[in-house]
């Protein structure tokens, strides 16, 4: 397990914005901004050193629909800023391209969930440090497709212990009925996560504030997730990157 905890800054692109989502609800989105490369230098001026993009079209169609932006972002912040990249990432030729834009780390989702021998190909193909698998919860179980209500779902732990049987070592952990309502994160849901030993332990959901980046940190988590608390200025990022580091 990684002993630095990683503060990463989200960016979710919808039709060319930086948007956010309640709760994974598409009809439910607030747009934060037109430029998504000012956006992004915005991010990085503050000092983190992660930014967390994901491709919110991209997750609803099921293959990548902004690469381009994508890579547009990932320039924007330099090489002193690693990107982690999601969204509709469902085949080995989809992982391959936003490596090769420069994603430091992919995430896989719905892929991942219904498959779980691709994401022990892409172990193989790039190293398990280049993956981090999604575990999205809504009522103890793990939804893919853009948390679509209708996909199937599967029990989020046992879901989760059986990629980690497979050689994924990183699991970004969001609370769905968290995401987006700035009410803290789910403790116990990650504490269950933590406590299982499966790998390192990303909070995703909730996280509004340096305290709750405090708490998950203390908690044995690997690392937290910010977005809307950022962009309605609930919380300072900068700030949160010298807490993040203490």
């Amino acid at each position: 397990m990684t002993s630095t905890f990683e503060l990463l800054a989200a960016i979710d692109l919808r039709a060319g914005r930086v948007v956010r989502l309640a709760q994974g609800d598409f009809a439910r989105q607030t747009v934060y901004g037109e430029d998504p490369v000012a956006t992004a230098r915005a991010l990085a001026s503050t000092g983190v050193q992660w930014v967390h993009i994901v491709d919110l079209d991209g997750a609803r169609a099921g293959a990548p629909g902004q690469a381009s932006l994508i890579a547009d972002v990932i320039r924007a912040v330099g090489p002193a800023v690693a990107c982690q990249v999601g969204g509709g990432l469902r085949t080995t030729r989809d992982v391959d391209a936003a490596i090769a834009i420069g994603a430091r780390r992919v995430v896989l989702g719905t892929a991942a969930l219904e498959d779980p021998s691709f994401a022990a190909a892409v172990i193989q193909r790039h190293g398990s440090n280049r993956l981090a698998c999604a575990i999205d919860v809504r009522g103890g179980v793990a939804l893919g497709r853009g948390w679509d209500p209708a996909a199937r779902s599967r029990p989020a732990l046992e879901t989760a212990r059986g990629l980690s049987s497979l050689g994924v070592t990183r699991f970004v952990v969001t609370a769905i009925e968290r995401d987006g309502r700035l009410e803290g994160p789910d403790l116990e849901l990650l504490r269950t996560f933590v406590g299982s030993g499966i790998g390192d332990i990303v909070a995703s959901g909730g996280v509004s504030s340096v305290d709750d980046i405090v708490s998950v940190r203390e908690l044995g988590c690997a690392g937290a997730i910010v977005g809307r608390a950022i962009y309605e200025g609930r919380l300072d990022l900068a700030e949160a990157v010298r807490a993040a580091a203490r």
